[in-house]
C-alpha cells in the first residue's frame, strides 16, 4: 500500500499542522501572526521598503469592521482580525489566481479558518450577515491598498473595490513598517480582543 503524500506543516511553536485533518489544538496564535506577517499581499506589487503583508491587511480590516459597525460584539471583531488568517499556511492568492486555482483552495481555506475560529472561541462557521460586513470592510482595505500603495487611480479602484465613504477612512493610512513590527501589533491585538471577550 503506497504511503501517502505528507500533508502536514512543522511550525515554529513545534506544532504540527496538518493540512486535510487540522484540528484547534494545533494552532497558535503565535504561527500565525509570524506566518501572516512575512505573506505579501497584492503578490509583493506594492510600493515601499516593506511588503504589505496579510498581517498588516487583517489589522486593517479588522479596524474598518468596527469604524463600521461601532455596536458589533467583540467576537465578531475578533474574527474580522482572523477573516485571512489560513493564509499564514496557504498564502495569499489574489482572486484571478483563485478563480484559476479552483474550489480545491476554497476548501482548504474553509477548513483551516474553521478549526482557527474554533481555537479561540468562535464558531466554526461565522454567521452569513457577519460575513458580509468583514467582505465590506475587507474591499475599503482593498481599496485603501490600491490607491495608495499598488499603484491604482481612484477612478480603477472605483471599478474593482466600490468607492468608500471618505469619513470611513478618514485619519486611516497605510505605513509598512518591518515584519518584526507587523507581527508584534497582530499579536498584541489579538490579545486585546481575547481579554475583552
Amino acid at each position: 500500500m503506497p504511503t501517502p503524500p505528507r500533508a502536514w506543516q512543522k511550525m515554529l511553536s513545534g506544532r504540527r499542522l496538518d493540512l486535510l485533518d487540522p484540528t484547534p489544538m494545533d494552532i497558535e496564535i503565535e504561527d500565525i501572526a509570524h506566518g501572516l506577517s512575512f505573506v505579501a499581499r497584492w503578490n509583493g506589487q506594492t510600493l515601499g521598503d516593506f511588503a504589505y503583508s496579510v498581517a498588516e491587511h487583517s489589522l486593517l480590516v479588522e479596524t474598518l469592521f468596527t469604524r463600521m459597525n461601532p455596536k458589533a460584539p467583540v467576537k465578531w471583531q475578533l474574527a474580522a482580525l482572523l477573516h485571512d488568517a489560513p493564509e499564514y499556511v496557504i498564502g495569499d492568492m489574489i482572486s484571478p489566481v483563485k478563480s484559476a486555482v479552483g474550489p480545491d483552495y476554497e476548501a482548504l481555506d474553509k477548513r483551516l479558518a474553521a478549526v482557527i475560529q474554533i481555537r479561540f472561541g468562535l464558531p466554526a462557521a461565522i454567521p452569513v450577515t457577519i460575513r458580509k460586513q468583514i467582505k465590506r470592510a475587507d474591499k475599503v482595505s482593498a481599496w485603501m491598498e490600491a490607491t495608495q500603495i499598488a499603484g491604482f487611480d481612484e477612478v480603477e479602484a472605483n471599478k474593482f473595490f466600490g468607492k468608500p465613504d471618505p469619513k470611513l477612512i478618514e485619519g486611516l493610512n497605510i505605513d509598512l513598517r518591518p515584519p518584526v513590527e507587523a507581527r508584534e501589533a497582530y499579536t498584541a491585538r489579538h490579545e486585546t480582543l481575547l481579554k475583552a471577550l
